[in-house]
């Protein structure tokens, strides 16, 4: 099953090298090419796409104009930033986008984007919503991170690393925010340096000298003053049959 994707840039050598590299992956169908914003939304008025690879600054409509007119689509393309600004990041998780492709682009960034565009589309729309996507600091690029996907959070000063299954990754968001938004999704405090999601503990051990929490990767130390809370929310034990 192949992706249909929309490119808008209005450069034309960054555009025609986009499109020829999208066109390298076997998972991409058909391109279709826009020079302005313009010119795309007229573009999906007659066809249908399920990704659009957009620049940020054009003529006219913006990228990010672009992002949020089509929440007025009844079929909402997943949408990918690629775009020389590193000051928009920010925006590009507030349109919920789920990458941001900083230019040059090389082959190999553009085949994990195309990777998030096919995880997004297995997705539904409920799932979506209720999941939250951030912005985080890889090496001197910027990558798109659901909180869905993150396992344990740990707190560097006024920042939080985020640990996934593809590593740690660096958001510009203090933990103890975190924790206060996160709450209702699942995530526990269990130290002032750690927060974990509880779908990924696999045991918890809270008496003793050094209490902790065990993670597949990692086992956590759990505050004393904490432990009454993590075993309120990650300790369930079975009621007695009546």
């Amino acid at each position: 099953m192949t992706i249909d994707v929309l490119v808008a840039d209005d450069e034309a050598p960054a555009l025609g090298e986009l499109v020829m590299l999208l066109r390298a992956d076997a998972r991409i169908g058909v391109v279709h090419a826009a020079r302005t914003g313009a010119d795309a939304l007229h573009l999906l008025s007659t066809e249908s796409v399920d990704a659009a690879f957009l620049d940020i600054h054009m003529p006219g409509l913006s990228g990010f104009d672009l992002a949020r007119a089509f929440d007025r689509l009844a079929q909402r393309p997943v949408v990918v930033f690629v775009t020389a600004d590193e000051a928009g990041a920010l925006e590009a998780f507030e349109v919920r986008a789920v990458d941001y492709v900083l230019k040059p682009v090389r082959q190999e960034r553009l085949r994990r984007a195309i990777d998030r565009v096919v995880e997004a589309g297995g997705r539904s729309e409920e799932a979506d919503a209720d999941d939250e996507t951030l912005p985080v600091a890889v090496g001197s690029l910027v990558r798109m991170v659901r909180r869905s996907d993150v396992r344990w959070v740990q707190a560097q000063g006024d920042y939080s690393r985020l640990w996934t299954e593809d590593g740690g990754h660096l958001l510009r968001t203090p933990i103890s925010e975190l924790e206060e938004r996160w709450s209702a999704a699942g995530f526990v405090r269990v130290h002032r340096s750690y927060l974990v999601h509880r779908d990924a503990v696999t045991a918890v051990r809270l008496t003793g000298s050094a209490p902790t929490v065990a993670l597949a990767e990692i086992e956590l130390p759990v505050s004393r003053r904490l432990v009454p809370a993590v075993r309120e929310r990650l300790v369930r034990p079975e009621r007695p049959a009546r």
